[in-house]
């Protein structure tokens, strides 16, 4: 308990220290704490700590954590931030607050009918791959400033999102290389801005308040470049089971 306290606060005061020199308010970024493989009990001492948002990445987890946890902890926000298959997608609209990776048509128009029979609301962001990598998901946008036909496909997605009953459209999420030097990785976190920005200015009925970037490796760069919502495990439970 007092390991998983302990790191909670090095991470807070991390954020609030790079935010201040980003000329940010700490107020602006919520901590995602990332609880995928970690049981119930670990997540119970997570909330002790004063957590209130949580990460999973698979639907079997959410589905069996959040009424393990929910009938005795008050406000608990459940994001799912993994890469989801089509047959999974029930679970995450009936299990889910917050949806990190909405990174294809199909799964966008799926959630939308699951949402609309469910009667609930599900905030989501738009994946995008940035860096243009092969190994991750999202909407092609490597290329976003010069590929007009990108920047039809995302606005297109955005829009028709906007639109669908029970998806509430919040922002753009993406993920940065692996490894890559920090000029890099910033570039790609200021791209994602850039893009999120470009988006509003296209369709002005869209509000896009949130940017989900940065991990524990680089969530402190991710900050720099305008990320609200870091998505951030190892530092604060160690490694995975």
């Amino acid at each position: 308990m007092a390991t998983i306290a302990n790191n909670y606060q090095q991470i807070l005061e991390r954020i609030e220290k790079v935010a201040a020199q980003a000329g940010r308010s700490s107020d602006e970024i919520t901590l995602v704490a990332v609880t995928k493989t970690w049981p119930s009990e670990v997540l119970a001492e997570a909330y002790a700590a004063g957590m209130r948002h949580f990460g999973e990445n698979r639907t079997h987890e959410l589905e069996e954590k959040r009424p393990s946890l929910d009938s005795d902890h008050d406000g608990i926000v459940w994001h799912f931030i993994g890469h989801l298959q089509s047959r999974q997608s029930q679970t995450v609209a009936d299990f889910a607050d917050v949806f990190h990776a909405a990174d294809r048509m199909k799964i966008i128009n799926r959630l939308g009918r699951q949402l609309g029979e469910n009667g609930r609301t599900l905030k989501t962001f738009l994946e995008v791959n940035v860096s243009g990598e092969g190994s991750k998901s999202g909407f092609g946008c490597d290329n976003w400033e010069q590929d007009g036909g990108q920047r039809e496909q995302i606005q297109q997605a955005a829009v028709t999102m906007a639109d669908l009953e029970g998806l509430q459209l919040c922002g753009l999420m993406t993920m940065a290389p692996w490894g890559a030097p920090e000029a890099e990785i910033r570039e790609v976190f200021r791209r994602t801005r850039e893009l999120r920005d470009w988006l509003e200015a296209a369709v002005p009925t869209l509000t896009l308040p949130e940017l989900s970037m940065g991990m524990t490796d680089d969530f402190e760069l991710a900050i720099v470049e305008g990320a609200t919502q870091v998505r951030v495990g190892r530092a604060l439970f160690g490694e995975r089971h």
